[in-house]
């Protein structure tokens, strides 16, 4: 819209210098009207011009799939611990629980220093698996698109738990030799729901920036995230999470929208910090050992369904169809002023969104929204297969569920993905794109983790 300011302008100046006194005076009731009313419609168009942001496109984007070596299956995950001589008898008993209730399979990947005998954890590890996934996952982005590194103006990297000095921003800028003048930031301790926040950092960003490409990188770093004692609120990550990565493409130029997969339609975002409850459900801390590592409250599923609701109520308006808005509102009613005794209605959120990417940060967190939102299997089948093939990769998995959408060629023109994640602290962000065209088949698989393997998918999770 922006390209159409500078004509405006120009329309703006001819009409102007055409209302002359003695043309005025000749045509006043003839001309006059119709100038002037050409002349509101002109300055409408170019107020609403001015003030309306402009669209944000993903472009594309690409899934870090490490190589065969690096896959641990539950048996290899076992040895490793046993051999890490680190654990007890009981701690290793109640990972195997864990683990067999996880809906992980076993061709998850882990870094290299975890399938050694004993593991290896170090700085220079920690490095080598970040290089890995950050530079894998951009490689085959640029690869996808077209796009040569120098060309983005914003590099955004988000990594919860490894923040080296330099950055993992500053180790892309290294490699790709980026120009001077490039954006770059780094997000950590946002847990699993940087990645949303990383796409609202980048629209902010992108509203300052015309004409420009983003690049957001969304990873966990295993190494050195691996907890090395036996308290039980600590253990549960070691089972759950894998290496993982994501980059996207992001544009604000208005020539992308032709080869562009999706738009930006919403994006919602929810902290409830303010209460200790919800902060402190995953904390990063010591045990009474003195190893670090992040303790999961057992009322982890309850916060996360209370932030979820308040994200929702955000939500909803924007998305629901009105029939869905008034039935929210008279159970409102009822409930309240006629105070009867119900259950509160629950949206249909299936009229809204064609597809569903909700974070796969566990069975029972996939269980727990599935049951609240009358979601069906279907509509959980990417999340649970995400967890069954690549586990737990924290912010990267909504990328994970949406290259598996694609693989599956299952989206069209039109179509809408929600993508809901959630994180310590405690939040819940939504992520709502349109999408601008119908991926074609012998387009879905390029670049894509689920190449190998999606003939297989779905499989059932016992």
């Amino acid at each position: 819209m922006a390209n159409f300011k500078f004509p405006l302008l120009i329309i703006f100046v001819l009409y102007f210098s055409q209302l002359h006194l003695l043309q005025f005076h000749h045509d006043f009731l003839s001309s006059f009207p119709a100038k002037i009313g050409v002349l509101i419609i002109s300055i409408l168009f170019y107020a609403h011009s001015s003030t309306r942001s402009k669209p944000v496109y993903l472009v594309d984007f690409s899934c870090h799939q490490p190589t065969d070596s690096c896959k641990i299956s539950s048996e290899t995950f076992f040895n490793m611990a046993k051999g890490a001589q680190l654990y007890t008898e009981e701690t290793i008993q109640f990972m195997t629980r864990i683990l067999n209730r996880s809906g992980l399979g076993d061709d998850t990947y882990a870094p290299r220093c975890m399938l050694t005998s004993p593991p290896t954890p170090s700085m220079f590890e920690a490095r080598h698996e970040a290089e890995l996934v950050i530079f894998g996952a951009l490689n085959s982005l640029f690869k996808k698109t077209g796009v040569e590194p120098r060309e983005v103006g914003i590099f955004i990297v988000n990594c919860s738990l490894f923040n080296p000095n330099p950055s993992l921003s500053s180790m892309i800028v290294n490699r790709y030799k980026l120009k001077t003048d490039v954006k770059t930031y780094n997000l950590s301790g946002m847990g699993c729901s940087a990645g949303a926040i990383s796409v609202d950092l980048a629209t902010n960003l992108l509203k300052a920036n015309p004409n420009t490409y983003a690049v957001i990188v969304s990873t966990e770093n295993m190494t050195l995230s691996m907890y090395r004692g036996n308290d039980r609120s600590m253990l549960v990550p070691n089972c759950l999470f894998r290496v993982g990565g994501a980059a996207v493409l992001l544009s604000n130029r208005s020539q992308d929208r032709v080869r562009s997969k999706y738009e930006l339609s919403q994006l919602v975002r929810t902290h409830k910090g303010a209460s200790d409850k919800h902060y402190t459900c995953a904390d990063q801390k010591e045990d009474d050992k003195g190893i670090v590592g992040v303790s999961l409250s057992r009322e982890l599923t309850i916060v996360a369904g209370d932030t979820l609701k308040t994200n929702l109520t955000a939500l909803g308006p924007l998305v629901l169809p009105l029939s869905e808005k008034l039935r929210f509102i008279i159970s409102i009613l009822k409930s309240r002023l006629l105070r009867l005794k119900s259950s509160p209605y629950v949206p249909n959120f299936k009229l809204c969104f064609e597809h569903f990417c909700i974070h796969a940060g566990g069975r029972a967190l996939l269980d727990a929204v599935e049951k609240g939102l009358g979601l069906s299997e279907v509509d959980l089948e990417p999340s649970r297969m995400t967890l069954h093939r690549f586990g737990n990769t924290s912010s990267s998995s909504l990328w994970y569920e949406l290259a598996y959408i694609e693989a599956k060629c299952r989206v069209k023109r039109g179509d809408r993905v929600w993508q809901l994640a959630f994180g310590s602290g405690f939040k819940c962000n939504s992520i709502v794109w349109s999408a601008l065209r119908t991926i074609p088949a012998s387009e879905t698989l390029v670049g894509n983790p689920w190449g190998d393997s999606v003939h297989m998918y779905p499989v059932h999770v016992t």
